[in-house]
């Protein structure tokens, strides 16, 4: 399956929403302007994200996982490498982080800045498909990108698809890229490209 020229443009135009409230919400936490830039959005069998995202964050990474659940279900993911991740927590606490450790403060904040980016993005399935989406507590893992993958289930539906979404934030003139990963299964992502039309089409 995948996804039409129109359907990834309506779902870049959706999700650039959401990452626009996030990077406010982002600002406003940490009082620095941040800007996240346009994302590129692709649909991929769930099979081939693990090689795809081996290929550009090696090692271990800083993942943050939000189950989310509704007529649209699945998991979203922010997947950080350890050089994101550190580069991210130095900059908004001050604090240069050990090497080889993640301590309690820098697992907080990365937990914090992914809850926010996550809940923007996914709330714009709520408030702009007007689909009733609830989300669980987030969580931080730090491991490698197959043993992330390999820890996602979503009950009752047969994983199918992931929306690799690829963007870069830009904070006090630093990069840091990040990978939001939304797995979902056939029929999840079935109503989601259903929704997304409607949408459209309100949109005139």
């Amino acid at each position: 399956m995948e996804l039409t020229f129109a359907q990834k443009d309506a779902l870049t135009e959706l999700i650039n929403i959401g990452y626009g409230r996030a990077a406010g919400a982002l600002s406003e936490l940490t009082g620095y302007r941040i800007t996240l830039e346009v994302p590129k959005v692709a649909l991929h069998p769930i099979n081939e994200i693990g090689p795809m995202l081996s290929r550009v964050v090696s090692g271990e990474v800083a993942s943050v996982n939000q189950v989310f659940s509704g007529p649209i279900a699945g998991n979203a993911l922010l997947l950080l490498d350890e050089r994101s991740a550190r580069m991210l927590s130095e900059l908004l606490t001050d604090e240069v982080p050990k090497a080889g450790e993640f301590d309690a403060s820098s697992r907080e904040i990365i937990t914090e800045v992914g809850n926010i980016l996550l809940n923007a993005c996914l709330g714009v399935f709520g408030n702009l498909l007007q689909v009733q989406v609830t989300f669980a507590v987030p969580s931080l893992r730090v491991e490698g990108v197959d043993s992330v993958l390999q820890s996602i289930t979503v009950a009752d539906e047969e994983l199918s698809y992931a929306l690799m979404i690829h963007t870069r934030f830009r904070l006090r003139a630093s990069n840091v890229t990040g990978y939001l990963v939304i797995i979902l299964g056939i029929t999840s992502l079935d109503r989601m490209l259903v929704e997304l039309e409607k949408w459209e089409q309100r949109q005139g």
